[in-house]
């Protein structure tokens, strides 16, 4: 079957069940025997064979009431009943689907008995697609930001660089109030906001934040929102600490925070030297959502210092920094939905890095060893500013941003690498402007007209030196060299507009674009040697760049959205033409690419119940290479690592799959999620490496090239409500297939990931509760040049116990424990332990919090990996032991 039939029988397949699938609605009126509507009355939809309610709603302040018809029903087996306390309930048989069945209710006085409440469950409403937690239910004594507090919440996890899932999809946005005022930085909130003033997180399904789209614009989007006790709304609110510790520790956290209907703020001035990594607050949750919406491939880095990532602990475990950060966050409410928002923020830190790593490459008849000793020193200052201009009603949407980015990071290095000692000094100097613009007007018709236009300046010049006298036969013929000082830069101008068209129907909204998008690159570069006399040559005629790219791309795109009450789906079917042209003068290189493309992607969601779904996601993409994929001359990327590439443009199709069911019980807090996947890549380019005892030389190939794989998983989490406690787990699994060339040979690979974890949150009483995670962690690698597979077996528990005996004093400790085994090595083990003692003087508003952390003084770390036929140990300086005096104040 052709590619183009499998469309059209896909696309047939999603119209049967439009027709088929959906459910009908019917509805009326509610009122008094006085005329006067009967808000908020219980309607339930019954059938009167099995007495079962079969479909519920409530009617709204005018009294209007709208119910969904089961598939199938027939008329005669249902009815419809109306309950509301002071008036006799009233039922009524369906004369037809398309009469509206109204009612008139009597009044009832009865006397009721009196009745004592006792309920031990923590509060949970639920209204339509919104769950809503009571945060004092959830609460302990310890909690002091929202964070804390969301992390035990049923049914909500939260990773390690704080994204927030919700029955194991991450959230879209995290809304202040109902206000948008951190974008999809909400690490920022989550880490300051204080749990004492917040009243609700509400959990928002199917979020469409766009008004005028609300209805028409398919959205599977999960997003959370704060709601806030009245009295935080009227004044500033705000935590102050200041501490002081061994060995000349600091830590300084100064802010104020306001969450008023008008005006929303979180302002605050941090510094530490305690490795708090203050920028983990300012991660990009939905990055590359937005590098697809904009449609442009962000110049990636050229240059790095090292080799070495950094370990998978807490900052805190390894950092030695010195930071700071002013960060500002001010949302402005005018009239007629109108909003100013300014967020901006400077970040500045001075860390230093010690480790070092044993790295082994199997090849076919040979081993490669680097043995490598870094001491680093980073000093990042990075600024942020963005002011955006946003309009939000009915029938009218606009959305203006324009961002200023500024980072400058310089860093040293001290190497020591197979035996010989180098120094390394790398600046990156990133500087970004560009403006995001949309708007879309909806008229009387209903018809809807969007036009969106996004514009970026971006340079990056990037330099580092090495020496003396690094590789000298390779890159000096043998002969003694001062510095080696390698220079990249990947100015780049973009611009992406469309035009839309959205016409709105009964059973589905259909959508209209045309565009284009235009990308200018010159990616410039020289590889040059600094004699021992000071003298500058170039290494060699073959290590430097001036490649000059321009992508031209004109699309249109054919979008339908449908709505149903059962069935929600949307087909997206763009056609796009694109023209790559690139040249380098210095390689005789002048070649144009012309290619047009077909990109459809799918989403349906069908709600199988009130509370449960199956989605499925399909797309297919086809990828042109970028400006990084065709430079001829050599870059030294890191001092190992030679890259250079020797192949037509790159051409990559990728399909991806995706099935999953989510399941929930809100009355109950039980919480299940599974899903599997499918994702296959087809290129026209393989990279190639030849590698020795000195240096990896990496060049791109025209060889075809295919990867894949395959992940399942499940996710569950339940709240015993006689137990005070919630506990979750899930099981991942992946298998990935990719082709490597490495000395002239072509190797398959093929590696299995499984991860398996569970969690236990409980309060035991008002006084203690409890907390306990463990994640288990096994890799497994094969490939034709290994005589057997390799596997690692990894463990990470974390465990925490609080006590409270008496108001003032609160006691915790807590620990976390890794475990590696990896056949042929011996095992490693470490614990961590941090305890910390408060105490309240009321009379101050004041907290005294005494902390040891890591007080077992672990001052090394040592980690295992696994890649395809490269296994790595690495050893890592720790800051050990940090004793601290805080001082807390509440605004």
């Amino acid at each position: 079957m052709s590619l183009l039939m499998k469309y059209i029988a896909l696309l047939t397949v999603v119209l049967f069940i439009s027709v088929y699938g959906l459910a009908q609605n019917i509805g009326g009126t509610v009122s008094g025997s006085d005329g006067k509507a009967v808000p908020y009355a219980s309607v339930n939809l019954k059938n009167t064979t099995t007495s079962a309610i079969v479909g519920y709603s409530v009617t709204d302040t005018k009294g209007n009431y709208v119910l969904a018809m089961p598939v199938n029903a027939r008329l005669q087996d249902l009815e419809i009943e109306v309950r509301c306390i002071g008036y006799t309930t009233t039922a009524k048989s369906i004369a037809g689907i398309q009469s509206p069945v109204n009612f008139i209710l009597s009044a009832s006085i009865n006397q009721l008995q009196a009745v004592v409440v006792k309920s031990t469950r923590p509060l949970v409403r639920t209204n339509g697609d919104t769950l809503s937690y009571n945060v004092s239910k959830f609460s302990t004594a310890q909690d002091r930001v929202i964070g804390d507090v969301i992390k035990r919440l049923p049914g909500i996890t939260v990773a390690t660089d704080g994204t927030i899932l919700y029955n194991n999809k991450p959230i879209s946005n995290l809304y202040i109030g109902g206000d948008d005022l951190l974008g999809d930085r909400y690490n920022i909130a989550t880490a300051t906001v204080p749990q004492g003033v917040v009243d609700e997180v509400q959990v928002i399904e199917n979020h469409q934040p766009i008004k005028v789209l609300k209805g028409k614009i398919m959205s599977t989007d999960v997003a959370l929102n704060l709601t806030f006790k009245k009295g935080a709304k009227l004044h500033a609110a705000g935590q102050e600490s200041i501490g002081a510790g061994l060995p000349g520790n600091y830590d300084v956290n100064l802010n104020a925070m306001m969450f008023k209907d008008k005006y929303k703020a979180i302002n605050y001035l941090q510094g530490n030297n305690t490795g708090d990594e203050l920028q983990q607050n300012l991660v990009a949750h939905n990055l590359n959502d937005f590098i697809q919406r904009i449609d442009n491939d962000v110049p990636a880095k050229l240059l790095s210092a090292g080799t070495i990532n950094n370990p998978a602990l807490s900052p805190g475990r390894y950092l030695f920094n010195q930071s700071g950060i002013i960060n500002l966050n001010n949302l402005v409410n005018l009239k007629n939905n109108v909003q100013l928002k300014v967020n901006a923020w400077y970040y500045h830190d001075n860390q230093r890095q010690y480790y070092s790593q044993r790295t082994i490459i199997f090849l076919p008849g040979d081993t490669v060893h680097y043995n490598e000793i870094q001491r680093n020193r980073l000093q990042p200052d990075i600024l942020h500013s963005q002011f955006t201009l946003n309009i939000n009603r009915d029938k009218y949407y606009l959305n203006d941003v324009l961002m200023l980015d500024d980072n400058r990071q310089p860093g040293q290095s001290n190497l020591l690498t197979n035996g010989t000692t180098l120094n390394q000094a790398f600046k990156d100097n990133t500087l970004q402007v560009s403006n995001e613009f949309s708007l879309i007007k909806s008229f009387k018709s209903s018809r809807m007209f969007q036009v969106y236009s996004y514009i970026s300046r971006t340079s990056e010049p990037e330099s580092r030196t090495i020496g003396p006298s690094y590789n000298a036969p390779i890159f000096n013929d043998s002969i003694f060299y001062s510095q080696l000082v390698q220079n990249a830069n990947v100015p780049t101008w973009f611009t992406n507009n469309y035009i839309s068209f959205k016409i709105p129907s009964a059973l589905f909204t259909q959508s209209f674009k045309t565009g284009f998008n235009v990308q200018s690159q010159t990616l410039t570069s020289a590889l040059n040697v600094i004699q021992a006399d000071n003298k500058i040559t170039p290494e060699s005629d073959s290590s430097v760049n001036h490649l000059n790219w321009l992508r031209k791309k004109v699309y249109a795109e054919l979008d339908y959205d449908m709505q149903g009450s059962i069935l929600k789906a949307s087909l997206a079917l763009p056609v796009s033409l694109q023209q790559v042209n690139y040249s380098d003068n210095n390689y005789a290189l002048n070649k144009g690419l012309t290619r047009v493309y077909f990109n459809p992607q799918l989403n349906i969601k069908y709600q199988t119940g009130v509370e449960h779904y199956v989605s499925l996601q399909y797309s297919y993409r086809n990828h042109i290479g970028t400006v990084e994929d065709m430079y001829q001359g050599y870059i030294l990327k890191d001092y190992r690592t030679l890259y250079a590439n020797n192949a037509t443009l790159l051409e990559r199709r990728n399909q991806m799959a995706d099935v999953a069911f989510n399941y929930r019980k809100a009355l109950t807090l039980f919480f299940f999620s599974a899903h599997v996947s499918y994702n296959h890549t087809a290129s026209n380019n393989i990279s190639s490496e030849v590698i020795t005892n000195n240096l990896l030389q990496q060049v791109v190939l025209p060889y075809p090239n295919n990867a894949s794989s395959w992940a399942a998983g499940t996710a569950a989490s339940k709240y015993f409500f006689k137990l005070k406690t919630t506990l979750g787990g899930g099981i991942q699994w992946q298998s990935s297939r990719s082709m490597q060339i490495q000395n002239n040979l072509l190797l398959p690979f093929n590696t299995i990931t499984k991860v398996a974890n569970i969690s236990a949150d409980t309060k035991v009483n008002d006084n203690i509760n409890f907390s306990y995670k463990a994640t288990l962690t096994q890799t497994f690698s094969r490939s034709a040049v290994m005589a057997s597979a390799y596997h690692i077996n990894q463990l990470m528990q974390q465990a925490s116990v609080n006590y409270n005996p008496a108001e003032r004093w609160q006691f915790k400790l807590s620990g976390e424990h890794y475990f590696t085994r990896q056949q042929g090595n011996p095992d490693l083990k470490y614990f961590f332990a941090d305890a910390s003692a408060k105490l309240r003087i009321n009379k101050w508003r004041t907290d005294v919090e005494l902390t040891a952390v890591n007080f077992l003084n672990v001052k090394a770390y040592n980690v295992l990996y696994l890649a395809a036929n490269t296994f790595t140990s690495s050893s890592y300086t720790l800051p050990g032991r940090i004793v601290m005096l805080k001082f807390w104040f509440a605004l």
